[in-house]
């Protein structure tokens, strides 16, 4: 059955137009919700443990801050769940659209959100390792702890594919369906597009960091834009088409 935006004084496509205006707003909030859990478990709570150079600091965070390590990993949870709701929203919104491309857009942050699931079980497999001396590899608890923070950080790193990939349906579904601005449907393709070409960037030339960061600005303007144009205005009512329309247009 065909989404449509409806025409003032329609009754019957005044309720679809609110069904999809609530849809996009819950879309909207999951999407902060995951941007802001991700802040706090990659960014602040990683920030305080992990200490790059030296895997004996690394240990004696673990061991004094061991509730805030058990924190890091419920958020880390968190982002897996936020993601996956999100990824499942975005289709349910978009799939009137292009079924295949909300598709996509699923089946990419799903991907991503498994790597994520991947890094928290490492991160707990540290705590682990921390308070168990039996779970000791060769090399010493510290480098034991060390390697798992870098492999659960190696998790992020490639799963940065994923990430990019998955806003380029996005982007593509903003341009197809007329429901948001079609300059923001082009900024989330650029940025995916750069948040992909990053994580190449990351391996292939480990020391450009500054090109590898600025390759991610457009999906954080894209991200910032659509989370809020979802949660405060929803979908345009005055640029809308049918699903057939929109293919036809293809």
């Amino acid at each position: 059955m065909a989404t449509t935006i409806p025409r003032p004084g329609d009754t019957s496509s005044e309720v679809i137009r609110n069904d999809l205006a609530r849809t996009a707003r819950i879309t909207g909030l999951l999407y902060l919700g995951f941007f802001v859990v991700g802040i706090l478990g990659s960014l602040v709570v990683r920030g305080q443990l992990f200490v790059a150079d030296d895997p004996q600091a690394t240990l004696t965070n673990l061991l004094e801050h061991e509730g805030l390590a058990r924190v890091g990993i419920a958020l880390e949870l968190g982002i897996v769940i936020a993601q996956a709701l999100t990824a499942v929203w975005f289709f349910r919104l978009f799939r009137s659209v292009d079924s295949f491309a909300a598709g996509c857009l699923a089946a990419f942050g799903m991907a991503n959100a498994v790597a994520i699931l991947g890094s928290a079980a490492l991160l707990a497999s540290a705590v682990d390792v921390a308070g168990d001396a039996s779970l000791v590899v060769e090399g010493g608890a510290a480098a034991t702890v060390q390697l798992l923070y870098v492999t659960s950080g190696h998790l992020w790193g490639v799963g940065a594919v994923f990430f990019g990939l998955w806003l380029l349906p996005m982007g593509l579904l903003v341009l197809r369906s007329g429901w948001l601005p079609r300059l923001l449907g082009w900024t989330l393709i650029a940025g995916g597009v750069g948040y992909t070409l990053s994580a190449f960037v990351t391996y292939v030339a480990p020391h450009a960091d500054l090109v590898a960061g600025l390759l991610t600005v457009p999906a954080t303007l894209g991200e910032l834009w659509i989370m809020a144009y979802l949660i405060r205005v929803g979908v345009r009512s005055d640029h809308g088409s049918t699903a057939e329309e929109v293919a036809a247009g293809r």
